[in-house]
């Protein structure tokens, strides 16, 4: 009577399950869609905090772009220890304890005295956050979907046009009727609505490592904390070369990627628009950007391009599009210039997660994701400053958007070096059976070799298609 039971509980130990591609991940990806919104449609958004802290502390527009550079950059740097943690723990608690975080550095940043307080606040307490919240939530997205992963990131991603749309003159009157310290203060209660999405993540099985650990104790107990750092972190892609060109590039994208979010709104008044007129800017980049993110999902989950391919487009398309925004002085060029880069910037984002399966993986997506944004934190930390220091020395922005779109063409070049980059067809996925034959336990080896010798050799077979009874 008990061996029943036993056969009615393996499917809820099953540590992967397949991806459903609907039911409960369209909620996964509601909490994307409101995570997002919460960290890059806010980060986009704090251009018009720059041109405060800038009159309020006195400072050079360098040292206040480091508010900006530092949250981002931890939010990136955190991104292997959110995707070790989500291994471990699953990803719903990580995710919850970043929400509380980014909100606690705003409400903390409030009470800000000098740019330090705002570095240690802002930056580096909110940044926290930032990286315990995004990676954990796109790679249950990616869990959740296969066949429509492109559409269903495009979808989730939308909420970062939409606060780039709803944020910008929500921000700049937040400031006019409560001041900047009021402002930073309804950031803080808005972050907290990331704790609720994490809550929402319901974990498809047991976290990896979790699972790993409980197979190799099967055969030897004493595993090393070494191995489940290892395991945790991925660091097996530090020698994969796909992964390590694809990180370049991605470094790349991200020198140039967020220079409008920080700059554009000042470079706007610099040149004579209003407030008003300067923030509508970057509502217009929010508009194009909800609408190119669902359809270059869409599209790219018809199959008659490869993903890769469709990357390397829209990313020399947003460059040439950043080193336009100079050449247009009157406020109509403006936002058709803006109106380009928010639908290329919108198209491009879905698609530079979702092509990291493709070259590393599902199976080691979440450590890959982690692995490359800690990368890729270089470029976000330095872009910002970078060019608030050529603004300081040239006098204007026209240099800083410049260099901004040479980035990214740059990253786009590296991106064609890609290996399998020139082939029409997309290659087979890299095969996780290869890591099965360590996790094999003892008694599938035994039949391994009951089959070998008592089996013709020539005839080959897989231990897959033998069909197995249930012994009484």
């Amino acid at each position: 009577m008990e061996k029943p039971q036993k056969t009615q509980e393996e499917p809820q130990l099953s540590p992967q399950m397949a991806a459903p591609d609907g039911g409960w991940g369209w909620v996964v990806v509601g909490s994307l869609f409101v995570s997002s919104a919460l960290v890059f449609g806010l980060i986009r958004s704090l251009g018009v905090f720059f041109v405060e802290f800038v009159q309020y502390f006195g400072e050079s527009a360098q040292a206040v772009s480091w508010i900006t550079s530092i949250g981002l950059a931890m939010q990136q740097l955190m991104s292997p220890i959110s995707a070790a943690a989500s291994n471990v723990y699953g990803a719903r608690p990580v995710v919850m304890m970043g929400g509380f975080l980014s909100g606690l550095g705003f409400i903390l940043a409030s009470q800000a005295t000098c740019l330090l307080h705002l570095y240690l606040t802002m930056g580096f307490i909110s940044g926290l956050g930032w990286g315990l919240i995004f990676t954990p939530t796109v790679a249950s997205v990616m869990l959740y979907f296969t066949l429509r992963r492109s559409l269903a990131m495009g979808l989730g991603f939308t909420g970062v046009g939409l606060a780039s749309f709803a944020f910008s003159p929500l921000f700049q009157y937040l400031v006019e009727a409560y001041a900047w310290r009021g402002a930073l203060l309804v950031l803080g209660g808005l972050s907290f609505n990331m704790i609720a999405c994490g809550a929402l993540i319901r974990p498809l099985g047991k976290p990896k490592v979790v699972e790993k650990t409980e197979n190799s104790t099967k055969l030897n107990k004493c595993s090393s904390l070494f191995s489940r750092i290892y395991e945790g972190f991925e660091l097996s892609l530090l020698s994969h070369r796909g992964f390590l060109t694809y990180s370049l590039a991605i470094t790349l994208f991200n020198a140039g990627y967020f220079i409008p979010y920080v700059h554009l709104v000042a470079h706007s008044r610099h040149i004579g628009f209003t407030e008003y007129q300067a923030a509508f800017v970057i509502s217009v980049t929010g508009v194009a950007d909800i609408v190119s993110r669902v359809a270059s999902g869409w599209f790219s989950d018809l199959g008659k391009m490869r993903m890769q391919h469709m990357l390397v487009v829209w990313t020399g398309l947003l460059g040439l599009s950043l080193m336009l925004i100079p050449v247009a002085m009157v406020y109509s060029g403006l936002l058709v210039v803006s109106g380009v880069y928010g639908f290329c910037a919108g198209a491009m984002t879905p698609l530079a997660f979702a092509v990291v399966p493709e070259i590393v993986g599902i199976e080691r997506m979440l450590g890959a994701l982690g692995l490359l944004q800690l990368i890729e934190s270089v470029g976000g930390l330095l872009g910002a400053p970078l060019s608030g220091w050529l603004k300081d020395y040239t006098g204007m922005y026209t240099v800083s958007f410049i260099a901004a779109g040479s980035f990214l063409v740059l990253g786009m070049l590296v991106t064609m070096t890609l290996p399998y980059f020139w082939s029409c067809t997309a290659p087979p996925p890299p095969s996780p059976l290869k890591k099965k034959s360590q996790h094999e336990s003892i008694e599938d080896g035994l039949l391994k070799q009951t089959l070998s010798s008592n089996s013709v050799p020539e005839i080959p077979c897989l231990l897959d298609d033998i069909p197995y009874l249930d012994k009484e």
